[in-house]
């Protein structure tokens, strides 16, 4: 757009005056005919034409402006964008019958369905690396879930990737493997929607391959990747954690009742961090359905020796009278300060906000973006509508097992939801606080 500006301001500065009637100056055979009316109207003004070649000529060029555009997410209301991927896909995948018509835009299949397929064509996919492949049917079956814990599987199976990997005859090596972990990335998608710091990773992943000496050999090219790679992991996000750990234990005081909602791995950091201190303090677990994080949560830090409540988020109200600190992680924090996290997230905030009471939240700085986003919809993740039609522990309650076979009735399963920065008090990253 910024080019097509440009050019028209250019055109503007040489575009010729009315009387001259409205045409530019004619070619004949090779030789210029200079306009009759230029004499009249007076010189040629020029000046705006050098001053606009200045301002091009110090813009960034096309190409490295085009690599920091985030690629446009698929809108799956497109008819013909959606059958042109469905030719294109390795995953079969069958169209939800009563779709979320608010949700149109994003993808609402059949589950259950993609992996007995998928599986059975693991000898027909010649070109998807085993590793890429095992984490693909990881991420589809759920066995991985959590921002870290699916970029970290995803870098690693991108790494074995990279060790095996030759360059084919009369090709480059930055070219083929780029249009490779493109294709690995298809791939994952078509099992599961990339999170916003799996594509941070996978931007830097692709830098670095771009960035690569054409002085280095095959294997040396390797080993810088697989080097840096591991570098990523272990600053980004294993030190990263420590970091904030650090940073987040300085805001807990004897006497506190810290609440959580869901299971972050980050948060169960600072909690064990803080009790090892010797600190004493207790702990508000909030946990909500289809997928009842918390329990997990809850187990692993009643181990601990920690002072552990247990309830679900429609008590949150009740709770929140006696907590005095909330600390919560997040899927990513966006550039106008909102929050991206497991739904239920913002309800959470919001309550401690009616209560005063401070809501920390803990999040890596790789997973910041630039994209900004004022709700829950535009930009989301549909889960299995299925998984909320029952209840846990109560087989007798049935009344929605064939909800599919009603066509007024819709099932939301919303994955993430956007806390807006109103109700945020604190950001802790890797790089400080940020109030």
């Amino acid at each position: 757009m910024a080019n097509y500006l440009c050019f028209s301001n250019t055109c503007e500065a040489i575009k010729p005056s009315a009387s001259s009637g409205g045409a530019l100056p004619a070619l004949k055979q090779g030789k210029v005919v200079k306009p009759s009316s230029q004499k009249k109207d007076g010189p040629l003004v020029t000046a705006p034409v050098a001053s606009s070649e200045k301002k091009v000529g110090d813009r960034i060029p096309d190409k490295d402006r085009k690599k920091d555009v985030p690629h446009p997410r698929m809108q799956f209301d497109d008819k013909h964008r959606v059958e042109k991927a469905k030719r294109c896909a390795v995953v079969n995948q069958s169209e939800a019958r009563n779709r979320v018509e608010l949700f149109r835009h994003l993808p609402q299949y059949i589950h259950g369905t993609q992996l007995p397929d998928l599986e059975s064509k693991f000898f027909q996919l010649d070109p998807m690396h085993p590793s890429v492949y095992k984490v693909g049917l990881q991420y589809l079956s759920g066995v991985i879930s959590g921002g870290n814990s699916r970029c970290i599987a995803m870098l690693l199976a991108f790494q074995e990737a990279i060790k095996d990997y030759s360059t084919p005859p009369e090709k480059a090596l930055v070219r083929d493997l780029t249009a490779k972990i493109s294709s690995y990335v298809s791939f994952l998608i078509e099992c599961r929607p990339l999170s916003i710091s799996m594509g941070n990773a996978i931007k830097f992943l692709k830098n670095r391959i771009a960035k690569l000496p054409h002085t280095l050999s095959e294997s040396e090219a390797k080993s810088s990747l697989q080097s840096d790679i591991d570098r990523f992991i272990n600053e980004k996000i294993v030190i990263a954690d420590k970091v904030i750990v650090g940073h987040a234990v300085t805001k807990i005081r004897d006497g506190d009742i810290l609440l959580t909602y869901g299971s972050s791995f980050v948060v169960e950091m600072i909690l064990l961090y803080a009790h090892e201190l010797g600190k004493q303090f207790r702990v508000v677990i909030v946990d909500s359905c289809p997928k009842l994080e918390g329990q997990a949560l809850l187990h692993r830090l009643v181990a601990k020796g920690l002072n552990c409540t247990y309830t679900h988020i429609n008590a949150i109200s009740y709770v929140m009278q006696e907590v005095t600190r909330v600390f919560v992680g997040a899927s990513s924090v966006l550039s106008n300060g909102t929050v991206y996290s497991r739904v239920g997230t913002a309800c959470v905030a919001m309550v401690a906000n009616a209560f005063q009471v401070p809501v920390l939240i803990c999040c890596e700085a790789y997973k910041f973006h630039e994209r900004v986003q004022l709700d829950s919809l535009c930009s989301n993740e549909l889960g299995d509508p299925d998984v909320i039609s029952k209840v846990p522990g109560r087989n007798d309650l049935n009344h929605l097992e064939s909800w599919a076979d009603n066509e007024n009735l819709q099932l939301l399963n919303l994955i993430y939801d956007a806390t807006p920065s109103d109700y945020v008090s604190m950001i802790i990253t890797d790089y400080g606080m940020v109030s």
